[in-house]
């Protein structure tokens, strides 16, 4: 019988991104038992992360030159990445092989997820989700989450906004919708903020209260990479939008600062539910 390392299975590193999600995902880490190697994405993290290294997207050879050292071969990915500057990449011969594999059988946003987790899989790592190994990051039963409840006609749009968002995700489209009867605002390109900036701008005239905002998850996504996430911010924006309130998948959908989204969620009367849809 093949003896595991109990040691080398609870070492793992954090490629981080951009915001706050990364602290949060260290500190749940650590708190579940793992020994946590940070490596921050130049020029996306906070410094205020202080990772153990910091890299460029397009070089990744000092930092898997530490994880060979340490023994560490499970890696999660958490956090934002904008647009890198195209004159700061300066790949390493490693980097250039591991974008080789991606390109070669990358087709949209999430089979492009699918083939760096291939990829970096056939290099003798494994890809862990976040979510996974610190389960505190997300709402992990279905139903709602704050004092304020939906009413029978919020439960017709969010009913609605799953079905869109089902069918955008089928569509590679994205992965937010807002619905208040009708469909007013369908996540694309421009991502989740830039969407609701939309609504809240769209909707500067109305007065009361109406219709939901969902994040929800794509139908096969993967997602040890490209995980939904909402936070304060987002409360605040569906506020602002003159939303009712906010739907996600239960287990799949970062909560950033759970305590603090809730808090701020019950302020502004927004419910927020989690569905296992």
């Amino acid at each position: 019988m093949k003896k595991t390392n109990k040691a080398s299975d609870k070492k793992i590193a954090l490629i981080a991104g951009a915001l706050d999600l990364p602290f949060f995902t260290r500190d749940a880490l650590r708190r579940a038992g793992w020994d946590v190697y940070v490596v921050g994405l130049k020029p996306f993290y906070d410094p205020r992360l202080d990772p153990d290294i910091a890299v460029r997207p397009a070089g990744g050879w000092p930092a898997v030159r530490q994880f060979r050292r340490r023994g560490i071969k499970k890696l999660t990915f958490v956090g934002a990445l904008g647009h890198p500057n195209l004159g700061d990449m300066r790949p390493d011969l490693w980097s250039i092989g591991l974008l080789v594999s991606i390109l070669r059988h990358q087709k949209g946003y999430d089979s492009m997820a699918v083939a760096l987790n291939k990829a970096l899989e056939k290099r003798g790592f494994e890809i862990v989700a976040a979510q996974d190994v610190a389960p505190e990051l997300t709402f992990q039963k279905p139903g709602v989450q704050t004092r304020t409840k939906p009413s029978a006609r919020d439960e017709r749009d969010i009913k609605r906004a799953i079905d869109v968002s089902h069918t955008i995700g089928v569509a590679d489209i994205g992965a937010s919708v807002v619905v208040d009867r009708q469909v007013i605002a369908v996540e694309a390109a421009e991502g989740t903020a830039k969407m609701l900036e939309r609504v809240v701008e769209m909707r500067k005239g109305h007065k009361r209260p109406s219709g939901v905002f969902a994040k929800m998850t794509k139908p096969g996504q993967d997602l040890r990479i490209d995980i939904p996430a909402i936070g304060v911010d987002t409360v605040n924006a569906v506020a602002a939008a003159k939303l009712r309130g906010i739907v996600v998948n239960t287990k799949t959908c970062f909560v950033v600062d759970k305590d603090a989204v809730i808090r701020r969620a019950n302020e502004l009367k927004i419910f927020i539910v989690a569905v296992n849809e």
